[in-house]
């Protein structure tokens, strides 16, 4: 494929990506109270979900325009482990179980990203002669 069939496959990948965490994030600003039950009763503390919508927003937008992509690919991708860890770990729920291995499939695709680069199609990768940071196409 061509560099910018590359780019623009990058792009959409950025934003398929992006969109379950802006989602998400929305969702949680939408159903607070429920949101910040569901962390409680799974021991982690409510002061926690601010952080968790802003790195879910947050990481989208970076994601979506392609600046500080790979900081970005890596904070979701940790994020995804730890929410698997903490919230789906009840490996006899099949739903639970499904939702842990979402998420870690999930890093395992942001993690895919940190190592491609964003594509010329971002903000990182404007005026790179290729579609990935070492310059190889």
């Amino acid at each position: 494929m061509d560099e910018t069939g590359n780019s623009s496959v990058l792009l959409v990948a950025r934003c398929l990506l992006a969109g379950l965490f802006l989602w998400s994030g929305i969702g949680k600003i939408a159903g607070y109270d429920e949101a910040g039950q569901f962390m409680a009763q799974h021991g982690t503390i409510g002061l926690l979900l601010p952080v968790a919508i802003v790195i879910e927003i947050g990481g989208a937008a970076l994601l979506i325009v392609g600046l500080k992509v790979r900081f970005a690919a890596v904070m979701l991708a940790g994020f995804c482990v730890v929410t698997a860890l903490l919230f789906h770990a009840n490996f006899t729920d099949r739903a639970q179980m499904f939702h842990f291995l979402k998420n870690v499939a999930l890093a395992g695709g942001l993690l895919a990203l940190y190592v491609s680069g964003p594509g010329r199609m971002s903000f990182d990768g404007a005026g790179e002669a290729g579609d990935y940071a070492d310059g190889n196409s």
